[in-house]
């Protein structure tokens, strides 16, 4: 049984092997369509072994995409729709300062301009009793002016959804017929369903955002490893540390910003337990360095 490991940075791109041994390989990123570098580097490395694609039972992958598309601004043009008078919510957060007495202060604007925030008037309380309905009517203008702009992806966020999200789900099956299908469309209540809506709207805005880069990205390198004989399962890294399928992460690739770090902290927890530390900080890696160097990680 082999297993693949490939995790993409913004320089280099790792591979690692498991097999009866573990061996690896580090390439350089191909930033133009990632894949193609890692892809590059797992036959080099699966050469070496000379085992072939089709022996591979899974392939686990960590990248650091999503999170560089939010830091960089490479995300698609997105909307939000939102309750009429929360258009807002994004820029205003908790309007707390990072430095209160810093009167030139300058925050990073919102990934959404104030332009591309729509208002419905529509109304859920905090217990999910409808007030008001949205009206389809409202929508044909909302979904012209999202075709005027060309946008590529739709975050929804309405008041209290999490507590209903039927308003939601109903604007996004009005919005889905009147745009082209290639339009990401998110709700806060799939996306992030907690109260508070300053996390939920900005939460459901990053994934819209990032949705059509991942979502492309990740299903050009599945079926590319398809195509070389791999059959079994493709696994992405969770921002939790956790792992989840290529297809839920196309649709949740937001769950994926920080998983490198996860995946590390997931490693030292593991080695901590398989050579005995039960507190691990710097002092005791220090300190049991002589006893991690001699241990070998079991093959699993």
């Amino acid at each position: 049984m082999y297993r693949l490991a490939i995790d993409i940075g913004g320089t280099f791109s790792d591979v690692v092997l498991e097999g009866e041994t573990l061996s690896s390989l580090k390439v350089l990123t191909t930033p133009e369509a990632p894949e193609k570098a890692a892809l590059e580097g797992s036959l080099a490395l699966l050469g070496e072994s000379d085992v072939d694609f089709s022996a591979v039972t899974t392939v686990i992958h960590g990248t650091t995409l999503a999170t560089n598309a939010l830091i960089e601004r490479r995300g698609a043009k997105t909307a939000l729709i939102t309750t009429r008078g929360f258009r807002d919510i994004l820029e205003m957060g908790y309007e707390r300062r990072f430095e209160q007495y810093d009167v030139n202060l300058e925050l990073p604007a919102p990934l959404v301009p104030r332009e591309l925030r729509l208002t419905v008037d529509e109304r859920m309380d905090a217990y999910g009793t409808p007030l008001r309905a949205p009206a389809e009517a409202e929508i044909d203008d909302i979904a012209a002016r999202l075709m005027e702009e060309r946008i590529e992806a739709v975050a929804i966020g309405f008041l209290h959804a999490t507590a209903n999200d039927a308003h939601e789900r109903a604007v996004a099956e009005w919005l889905r017929a009147r745009l082209p299908e290639d339009v990401t469309i998110c709700l806060s209540s799939d996306v992030s369903p907690e109260i508070r809506e300053y996390e939920r709207f900005s939460t459901v805005a990053a994934n819209a955002y990032v949705r059509p880069l991942m979502s492309r990205y990740l299903s050009r390198f599945d079926k590319a490893m398809r195509e070389r004989g791999f059959r079994g399962e493709f696994m992405l890294m969770l921002s939790g540390g956790g792992l989840t399928t290529v297809d839920q992460a196309s649709r949740m690739p937001i769950r994926l910003v920080e998983s490198g770090p996860a995946g590390g902290v997931a490693l030292g927890a593991r080695v901590s337990r398989e050579i005995g530390i039960e507190k691990c900080s710097p002092l005791t890696w220090a300190e049991q360095r002589p006893k991690f160097a001699s241990s070998r990680m079991p093959n699993r």
